[in-house]
């Protein structure tokens, strides 16, 4: 038997970090079909769900050495789910462009702006009644997309309470939601779910 297989998280966390690839493996082989769930869930694409669990996991090579990981699932959960939003967002830009060369009729790229217009100003009013330092949390981190070590510093608070700040806007802003519509709501719970 593979002896990493009985390692735990926070031991391949680790070792990954001293460059070990055996580590790597492990993580790769132990989440790549939970990854690949989430990412087909939100996308029903075969190919572009496994492009994005392989950047994924690249980037999670890449960047080995100065990776803060408390919890390995949630933290590879989430990096799918905004790797999944960066993807829709490609293909929207994309979509903008191929209108611009006459390919999409301007009514579709119209509803396209709409969308996100629409969209930012729903989230904007809802944080807006947040008290201040849950807004400016939830607003640096969503909204600007400032990692929440720069959102702590910036504020100067500690990033776990900038954490307990964005824990609650979310859930404040979740509880307003009511009659948002299906397109709306996914695409506000991906932007909630990245980190």
């Amino acid at each position: 038997m593979n002896a990493y297989h009985s390692k735990i998280d926070e031991e391949l966390i680790y070792l990954l970090q001293t460059e070990d690839e055996l580590a790597f493996t492990e993580i790769y082989n132990r989440y790549w079909n939970k990854l690949y769930y989430i990412s087909h869930k939100l996308l029903k694409d075969t190919d572009a769900a496994e492009e994005i669990v392989q950047e994924v996991f690249l980037i999670i090579w890449k960047k080995r050495n100065s990776l803060h990981i408390q919890n390995l699932h949630q933290y590879l959960a989430a990096m799918t789910r905004y790797a999944v939003f960066r993807h829709l967002a490609k293909e929207k830009k994309f979509n903008k462009q191929e209108n611009s060369e006459g390919i999409l009729n301007a009514e579709v790229a119209d509803e396209i702006d709409l969308d996100n217009k629409i969209l930012l100003e729903i989230i904007t009013k809802l944080s807006n009644k947040l008290p201040e330092k849950c807004r400016l949390v939830f607003q640096y981190n969503k909204i600007h997309d400032q990692s929440l070590q720069e959102v702590a510093e910036q504020l100067n608070i500690s990033q776990k309470t900038a954490e307990a700040h964005l824990t609650k806007a979310l859930r404040v802003i979740r509880a307003n939601f009511g009659d948002v519509t299906h397109f709306t709501y996914f695409l506000i719970s991906l932007l909630f779910l990245k980190k």
